[in-house]
């Protein structure tokens, strides 16, 4: 399949989808974390498909490059939120299980493609 867009970017749409899984999960986090953990899991979800669009759109390489590795470190970033949502009970085992392994999934992805980038 042609990459006319981002939009067409696989790693792009499982970032989406994790976005809404996250966007999900946290309504039923404590009202009390709204502008806490909740608002900081929810920024760093959105961050990955936003920077790997916005290193789309550069004009060199290196700057997706350079995008996509800012993606890679916000995927962290929430992954680490989810551990400790974990950690203080606001999200279930059962539930974080499926959401980490999206997460995964984007990481291997995102890696492919800073490789497959600094290849040619």
């Amino acid at each position: 399949m042609a990459i006319n867009s981002y939009r067409d970017i696989l790693v792009w749409q499982q970032a989406m989808e994790l976005v809404t899984a996250i966007y999900k999960s946290t309504e039923t986090w404590p009202k009390e974390e709204i502008y806490g953990l909740t608002s900081q899991v929810r920024r760093a979800a959105v961050s990955v498909p936003a920077n790997i669009a916005e290193g789309y759109g550069r004009d060199t390489r290196g700057s997706y490059q350079q995008f996509l590795r800012i993606a890679q470190g916000s995927l962290k970033e929430v992954e680490t939120h989810l551990l400790i949502a974990e950690r203080l009970g606001f999200i279930e085992s059962a539930k974080m299980g499926p959401i980490m392994a999206m997460s995964e999934s984007v990481g291997k992805l995102l890696r492919l493609l800073i490789r497959k980038l600094s290849e040619t």
